[in-house]
């Protein structure tokens, strides 16, 4: 099996053990951290601090869906709008930015287990970037 990481021949080994190392701590990074819901999010914040309480948490998301639920009502009135389609892309938009605005990510990790999962990430990228570049300096 001929792999040719820099589409030229040589480096798989190199490129495999780089590109194991990049998911084995992209997988241990993402068991580490756990994302939780709540809060304002970002949109929906800057809505209540507009309205001077900044206090006051909205109980619903129904203002973040108004352009959502304006460009489909046009959408079903007639497709053929320009408009309508760009209203509906935004309010899908502002709706995905309001959601993960919300999360907020827990870190239960060590320094000593953040400090290894730098070195698998940053080295494995590395190693499969050093892969590539060698095999295409050897082709010429």
């Amino acid at each position: 099996m001929q792999l040719n990481p820099g589409g030229q021949p040589g480096g798989e080994v190199k490129f495999l053990i780089g590109a194991l190392m990049t998911i084995a701590g992209v997988w241990f990074f993402f068991d580490s951290v756990k994302f939780t819901s709540g809060h304002m999010g970002l949109i929906s914040g800057g809505i209540a601090r507009g309205r001077g309480g900044g206090l006051m948490e909205p109980t619903s998301m129904g203002s973040v869906l108004v352009p959502l639920f304006a460009g489909i009502v046009a959408l079903v009135f007639d497709a053929r709008k320009r408009w309508a389609w760009g209203l509906t892309l935004v309010g899908i938009v502002i709706l995905g930015v309001e959601v993960v605005s919300r999360f907020r990510p827990v870190k239960a990790i060590k320094g000593t287990h953040l400090f290894l999962l730098i070195i698998l990430i940053a080295g494995g990228l590395g190693l499969m970037f050093r892969a590539y570049v060698e095999d295409r300096r050897s082709s010429k």
